[in-house]
C-alpha cells in the first residue's frame, strides 16, 4: 500500500503508544510485537522515509524499557527455547487452539465412523494391520506391536518418520491453511478409529496404558504442528494492512519457527516409543507417571508458559 494509507490506517495508534502509558505488562509487548512488525514493513517498502525513522525510534524506545535490567542474554539457542518459541506461542495461541479443536472434532469422528462401520477400522488402517493386531489380542498381547523391531532401528525410524509427518503437515499450510486441516483430518480420523478398536475388543485400557507412553507427545506435536500450517495459511488469507506477499513471508517464518521447535519433542517421543513402550508389563503407576508428565510439559510449555514469558518480559520494562 501506499506510505499515506499506512499512515492513515496506523498514524493513530502509534501516537497512543508515544502518548499513554500501558495498561499492564501485556500490552506492552502487546505494543511492542506489534510495532516491530510496522517497522519491518516500512523498511521493507519505505526505505529512508520520516515514517521509518520514526517507527524506528518508537520501536527502540519500548525495547528499553521492555528489556531494560534485563539479565545477559544465555545464547541465542537457549534464548529460542526459553523465549522466542513461547512468545511466538502465545502469538498464535488462538490459531493453534483451532488446530486442537479441530483435531478433537476429526478424532471424534473417526471413533464414530469405526462404532457405525466394522469395515471402517481396515479401510483406515489396512487389513494386514487389523489381522496382525487381532492376532496379537488372541495370544493375549495385545500391544505386541511395539516389540517387533530391535530398539534403535525403531527409535531412528519412528522419530525420523515423525518429523516428516510433521513437517508435512506444516507445509501444506501454504494452501491457505486447507492442506494442514486434511492433514489433521487424516491423523484425527485415523486416531480415532484406531483407539474405538481397542475400546471394542475389550483392551482399551491395556492400549491406553501403552499407547499414549509416547503417543501424548507424538499426537500433540502433530497437532501444533498443524497449528504451524494455520498460521502460515491466515498470513495468506489475512493480510491485515500488509501486503498478502509480506504477510505471507512473516505467517511462514513463524510458522517454520513453531514447526522446527517441535523436533525435540518427536526425539523423545521416538525414543518413549522405540525403548519404552514395548515394556507392556510395566507397572500401571509408571505408564500414568510418564503419560502424566507428557501431558503436563505440554500443557505447561505450551499453554501456562509462553503467557508467563510474556508477562515477565514486560515487567523488566
Amino acid at each position: 500500500m501506499r506510505e499515506p494509507v499506512f499512515l492513515r490506517q496506523n498514524q493513530a495508534r502509534w501516537q497512543q503508544y508515544e502518548q499513554q502509558a500501558p495498561a499492564n505488562p501485556d500490552e506492552l509487548a502487546a505494543r511492542f510485537v506489534a510495532l516491530t512488525d510496522d517497522l519491518a514493513y516500512a523498511q521493507t517498502f519505505y526505505p529512508g522515509s520520516p515514517t521509518t525513522a520514526y517507527l524506528n525510534a518508537l520501536a527502540a524506545k519500548l525495547h528499553q524499557r521492555l528489556y531494560r535490567n534485563k539479565p545477559e542474554s544465555p545464547g541465542r539457542f537457549s534464548q529460542f527455547w526459553a523465549e522466542e518459541l513461547p512468545l511466538l506461542v502465545a502469538r498464535h495461541h488462538r490459531t493453534l487452539r483451532v488446530a486442537a479443536l479441530l483435531f478433537v472434532v476429526f478424532t471424534a469422528l473417526g471413533a464414530m465412523s469405526a462404532a457405525l462401520d466394522d469395515r471402517f477400522v481396515r479401510v483406515v488402517l489396512g487389513d494386514s494391520y487389523v489381522n496382525m493386531t487381532l492376532e496379537n489380542i488372541r495370544r493375549g498381547d495385545p500391544m505386541g506391536v511395539y516389540k517387533t523391531e530391535s530398539e534403535a532401528p525403531m527409535f531412528l525410524y519412528i522419530t525420523l518418520n515423525n518429523i516428516y509427518v510433521a513437517l508435512r503437515v506444516f507445509v501444506l499450510g501454504i494452501f491457505g491453511g486447507a492442506g494442514s486441516i486434511v492433514e489433521l483430518f487424516r491423523t484425527g480420523m485415523m486416531l480415532g478409529s484406531f483407539q474405538y478398536f481397542f475400546v471394542h475388543k475389550h483392551v482399551g485400557l491395556q492400549s491406553f496404558l501403552t499407547i499414549w507412553i509416547h503417543g501424548t507427545l507424538e499426537i500433540s506435536a502433530i497437532v501444533l504442528a498443524g497449528g504451524a500450517g494455520l498460521v502460515m495459511g491466515a498470513g495468506l488469507l489475512f493480510p491485515g494492512t500488509y501486503s498478502r506477499a509480506e504477510s505471507f513471508r512473516r505467517a511462514a517464518r513463524d510458522g517454520v519457527k513453531l514447526a522446527l521447535g517441535l523436533v525435540p519433542i518427536f526425539v523423545v517421543a521416538g525414543f518413549l516409543e522405540g525403548f519404552v513402550t514395548r515394556h507392556t508389563e510395566m507397572p500401571i503407576a509408571v505408564s500414568l507417571a510418564i503419560i502424566g508428565a507428557s501431558a503436563g510439559f505440554i500443557g505447561w510449555y505450551f499453554g501456562f508458559y509462553p503467557g508467563q514469558v510474556r508477562r515477565r518480559l514486560a515487567r523488566l520494562s
